[in-house]
C-alpha cells in the first residue's frame, strides 16, 4: 500500500503536521503530536477504521486519496532463488487432485467445557 496522507494535506493547502491537528481536532480526532508526526512521514502499520474515517472527513477526501493500492508481483512456487522444491507428502504436484484428508465422526459426546 502506498500511504498518500502528505499528498491529501497538500490539496487542502496544509504542509506541516502541526497544522493538521486542529483540522483532526474538529472531526473528533485528538492525536498526539508524534502520532500526527509518525502518520506524516511513514506508512503507518495499522490505522483504526474510525480514525480513519475522521482523517477523511478533515481533509475532505475518500480512503482511496489516502491509501493506493500498490500491486503485488505474483512469485510462481519454487521460483525464489534458492527455494528447495519440497512437497507435501502425497501432494503430486500442481494440478494434481491427490488424496484429501476425510473428516473425523464426533463420538455423540458433548465436548468438555473450557477451562477457566
Amino acid at each position: 500500500m502506498k500511504w498518500n496522507l502528505r499528498w491529501a494535506a497538500a490539496k487542502q493547502n496544509i504542509w506541516r503536521p502541526s497544522e493538521l491537528l486542529p483540522r483532526f481536532a474538529e472531526y473528533g480526532f485528538t492525536p498526539s503530536l508524534s502520532k500526527v508526526s509518525a502518520l506524516w512521514s511513514g506508512i503507518p502499520v495499522t490505522v483504526r477504521l474510525d480514525d480513519l474515517d475522521k482523517m477523511c472527513a478533515a481533509l475532505n477526501c475518500t480512503v482511496g486519496d489516502l491509501m493506493e493500492a500498490d500491486p503485488v508481483e505474483r512469485v510462481a512456487p519454487g521460483a525464489e532463488q534458492g527455494q528447495s522444491q519440497e512437497r507435501a507428502v502425497g501432494d503430486d504436484g500442481p494440478g494434481s487432485a491427490g488424496p484429501r484428508p476425510v473428516p473425523q465422526r464426533g463420538t455423540g459426546r458433548p465436548r468438555s467445557l473450557p477451562p477457566n
